[in-house]
């Protein structure tokens, strides 16, 4: 049986006090978005999700009030 060598990212390995080594023990840190970003969890972001949110949301209750039936029986489900 032949040992491989695991290569781990720098610093993200440690090691206990019997020298063995513990690989990805330290988690990375988290880098946030910033405002600029295309993508991810930011205020842009969370306030457009929101608004579209709500605007399905009237569109859904119009639909019901127009159609006189509920969202699921109009889209056939």
């Amino acid at each position: 049986m032949t040992a491989t060598a695991l290569q781990a990212p720098t610093g993200l390995v440690t090691h206990d006090l019997e020298g063995h080594d513990n690989v990805y023990a330290k988690e990375p840190m988290m880098e946030l978005a910033g405002p600029e970003a295309g993508w991810g969890f930011h205020r842009r972001a969370e306030m457009l999700n929101g608004r579209l949110a709500m605007l399905g949301f009237v569109a859904a209750i119009m639909t019901e009030l127009i159609s006189g039936e509920g969202l699921l029986r109009t889209i056939g489900l």
